[in-house]
């Protein structure tokens, strides 16, 4: 399978590593708005600017997609399954209906197969979630994100007068994991799931305290969480807060029996030192998958919903039966 990736950024540097663990699979070309020039692969890949990608569409099988969910995706991915089989990491969750009837649109019009929505969380996570409703279809879920770096939130610190820097980590209350975990099924509010924790480094001579008081205050990122904010020096930030760890934990939790005496939890849990890397990846994995589908004559859209887990792998269903069964 000949990949290949639009943008380069900490997305696309996780597929590339990815790639070089998967044996049927080789990167052949990354494309940019960047001046070619200026962008160095660490694989050496070539990079091309991606007003020639069209130059290339029929020396690549898969071209992976990664754009920002909130501009570059709702344009990308419809426009590029026009030519190629993609996969995009699409994540705005109450967008993906629109999203994919627009991609879903273009991939069938064009013969091709679009992989959207592909990662942990739209993406593993969902899986988890469709497996354990179908399995105890009297129940309730609960999905929490963390500990990890939330990119969002942390650019929306930076962008507060008088901060220089700044990590915002996401933090799942553990008494409510517990309460989960015990069964007992509890309502949660926004505030007790998570909390917020915010290393700043200020500029000099700001205020600190009227910093702070903007953090804390700010609709739909910190007002309805508990936010704890600390002020460090550049160099412990430099030291200390350079990695982009993230990860989280999706339960079910349901009853059985025919009183319905017996309850019973289903977890599952994420904890990644890289989110770029490990969801890279998931759509190098999903990506395969893809180009198998094409291959059998498939089109559209399709969400991880859609793919048999052989396809993921590969392995073939002879060594799959044999050592994974």
């Amino acid at each position: 399978m000949k990949a290949a990736i639009l943008g380069y950024g900490n997305l696309a540097k996780g597929i590339e590593s990815a790639i070089l663990q998967a044996p049927d699979i080789e990167l052949v070309a990354v494309f940019s708005r960047r001046d070619p020039a200026s962008v160095a692969t660490v694989t050496k890949v070539p990079v091309y600017h991606v007003d020639d990608i069209l130059n290339y569409k029929d020396e690549i099988d898969v071209l992976f997609l990664c754009g920002g969910s909130a501009t570059d995706l709702p344009k990308q991915t419809p426009e590029y399954a026009k030519y190629f089989n993609v996969v995009d990491s699409f994540d705005t969750h109450a967008n993906i209906p629109k999203h994919f009837a627009a991609v879903d649109v273009a991939a069938k019009e064009a013969g091709k197969v679009a992989m959207i929505s592909c990662g942990w969380d739209p993406g593993m996570f969902s899986l988890n979630r469709l497996y354990a409703n179908a399995i105890l279809p009297e129940g309730n879920d609960y999905t929490f994100w963390g500990k990890g770096v939330s990119q969002g939130h942390s650019d929306a610190v930076r962008r507060v007068a008088g901060v220089k820097n700044a990590k915002q980590y996401t933090i799942p209350v553990e008494s409510a994991l517990a309460s989960v975990r015990a069964c007992e099924n509890p309502e949660l509010t926004t505030r007790q799931k998570h909390t917020r924790e915010c290393f700043v480094v200020a500029e000099e001579g700001a205020d600190l305290a009227k910093i702070e008081e903007e953090i804390k205050t700010m609709p739909n990122y910190f007002a309805d969480y508990d936010t704890t904010v600390h002020f460090i020096s550049e160099e412990e930030f430099n030291r200390d807060h350079s990695q982009i760890p993230h990860g989280g934990f999706v339960f079910r939790t349901g009853v059985t029996g025919f009183e319905k005496e017996h309850n019973h939890v289903i977890e599952y849990s994420l904890k990644l030192d890289s989110n770029p890397e490990f969801t890279g990846s998931v759509l190098v994995a999903f990506g395969r998958a893809v180009y198998r589908m094409y291959k059998e004559g498939m089109t559209g859209c399709k969400t991880v919903f859609d793919v048999a887990p052989a396809y993921l792998s590969p392995l073939s269903g002879e060594e799959l039966r044999a050592h994974l069964l």
